[in-house]
């Protein structure tokens, strides 16, 4: 596996070790006050590869969030219509965060925010996410 990491303007690629979520791209970028920020380039492959055995979940995380789990600032996106709804997956806190919390997970991280997510189809199938199923269920029927 190959990790890429871009740091102003240069490129460097690391071999790290193997995990269960497969290759990362990263991006590092200064600010102004000299700190680095690093934010993930392609949410939607880790998605997709998490994902790879549930595509309607897949599916769900592109309707619920646009494959995005952080902003441009680095902060976690939380939803527009409810400020609770947190990460890729838009888990909702103010639900979840009990739960989460017991399993050790923190939405705060994709890959806790996917692994929850998961938890929720095995346990609930797709219901938690019911709101956005217009946009969701029409891709899932077309790859029928």
């Amino acid at each position: 596996m190959i990790l890429t990491v871009l740091l102003a303007t240069s490129v460097t690629t690391l071999a790290p070790a193997d995990t269960a979520y497969g290759t990362i791209a990263v991006a590092e970028a200064a600010t102004q006050e000299g700190q680095v920020t690093r934010e993930v380039l392609d949410t939607e492959r880790i998605v997709r590869s998490y994902f790879r055995d549930i595509p309607v979940m897949a599916e769900i995380a592109r309707c619920e969030s646009t494959f995005r789990h952080t902003l441009p600032d680095g902060t976690v996106l939380t939803g527009r219509v409810d400020s609770d709804d947190t990460g890729v997956m838009q888990i909702n806190r103010r639900y979840h965060g009990e739960k989460a919390a017991e399993l050790k997970l923190d939405l705060n991280d994709i890959y806790h925010n996917m692994a929850y997510a998961r938890y929720l189809y095995e346990t609930q199938g797709v219901q938690p996410w019911s709101a956005s199923a217009p946009c969701w269920n029409k891709s899932v029927a077309m790859n029928i």
